[in-house]
């Protein structure tokens, strides 16, 4: 996939932008907090239906507007546009005609996005991790994106419940008992899906680390899951597992108004030699693992879907050190489009530079 035009309008600090694509790199050149990064995040945003930065979609609306406009055109034919209301909610649109289902649009535009927050996924709580794989997953599984959404709503409804008068009338073991069958299902396809698309993922990531570590360090994860999986091929297994604690931990949540069993509550654990990378992990060996997750995404999705998705790599360079720049850059074959955003050019060689499309803010 190629995407050879990109317009926002409203979108963060940009009131108007209109980018035409040369080639498969694009440097976006500026200082900082002049809006680099909020053009990559466009992308990603349309690509993803997600922001890395945003805690809400409203936050990338322009101050002085009610609606956001991105559009792009994928292949010089198809046009994508998506309209963000900050009265909530997003539409998004191929070829002018409106799309039911808003994950169909990962069928013309992916992505994989590299930033220099993302060593939080190593070393910070365990919900960078969570909506790292679930990136991952949301790529290559249709309909997970919608799975998530009907999960994170049935745990908005059970905290409700829990919060409400209704929890103390005759009726609540009934409605409570239809709310933990329903989040047992439904956590049961995310925890399963997430765990194929980990053991998938993992050799992968162990190339990419034996790569760039020279093969110093022996790299492993484990899926830490809020239940005992015993095979995670057995779906009535877990929804069973899931239902049992679910059902164990009522008067803890009773109190506290938060369900604490699901795989909202789950954690990936990256091991280097069998020791917790995030515990005990100097700084350069947790930025030498998340540019190893993020070269083997990359690649991962790649092989997976059949084709290229775009690379955005937002700001990364300066946090990595002149080897690890190289081996970046060396991996992003010609056939891959990237988009990088960078306040200086001296962290890029000659070649290049002379194959990048360079757009100064």
């Amino acid at each position: 996939m190629f995407l050879n035009q990109l317009k926002i309008n409203n979108f963060r600090n940009h009131k108007h932008f209109d980018l035409k694509v040369e080639g498969q790199r694009t440097i976006i050149l500026g200082s900082n907090g002049i809006g680099k990064s909020n053009l990559l995040e466009s992308i990603e945003f349309l690509s993803q239906l997600k922001s890395s930065r945003a805690i809400s979609d409203k936050d990338l609306i322009n101050n002085d507007s009610e609606f956001a406009t991105i559009k792009a055109q994928i292949n010089y034919k198809d046009d994508l546009k998506m309209n963000l209301y900050r009265k909530g909610g997003k539409k998004i649109y191929l070829n002018d005609c409106f799309m039911k289902k808003q994950s169909d649009m990962r069928n013309y535009l992916r992505s994989v996005c590299f930033s220099s927050n993302d060593t939080n996924i190593i070393k910070g709580e365990p919900n960078y991790r969570r909506i790292w794989l679930d990136k991952v997953v949301t790529q290559l599984e249709p309909g997970y994106f919608e799975l998530l959404s009907r999960f994170n709503k049935l745990l908005k409804q059970r905290s409700h419940f829990w919060r409400s008068d209704i929890s103390n009338n005759d009726k609540s073991n009934s409605l409570i008992d239809s709310f933990d069958s329903q989040i047992a299902l439904i956590g049961s396809r995310i925890l399963r899906r997430r765990i194929r698309a980990l053991e998938k993922l993992k050799p992968y990531i162990q190339h990419w680390h034996n790569y760039l570590s020279k093969s110093k360090e022996n790299i492993n994860l484990n899926y830490d899951s809020s239940i005992d999986i015993i095979n995670s091929d057995n779906e009535v297994e877990i929804i069973n597992q899931l239902k049992q604690e679910l059902f164990n931990q009522r008067r803890v949540e009773e109190l506290t108004g938060r369900c604490s069993v699901g795989p909202h509550r789950d954690d990936i654990e990256f091991l280097i030699n069998d020791i917790s990378i995030r515990k005990f992990g100097s700084a350069g060996q947790q930025r030498t693992i998340t540019l190893a997750l993020k070269m083997a995404e990359l690649e991962f999705v790649r092989n997976t879907i059949c084709m290229d998705p775009i690379l955005i790599l937002d700001d990364v360079l300066a946090e990595l050190d002149m080897v690890r720049q190289s081996l970046l850059l060396d991996s992003v074959g010609r056939k891959t489009q990237c988009f990088i955003s960078a306040t200086h050019l001296n962290k890029f060689n000659k070649n290049f530079l002379d194959s990048s499309q360079i757009i100064y803010l």
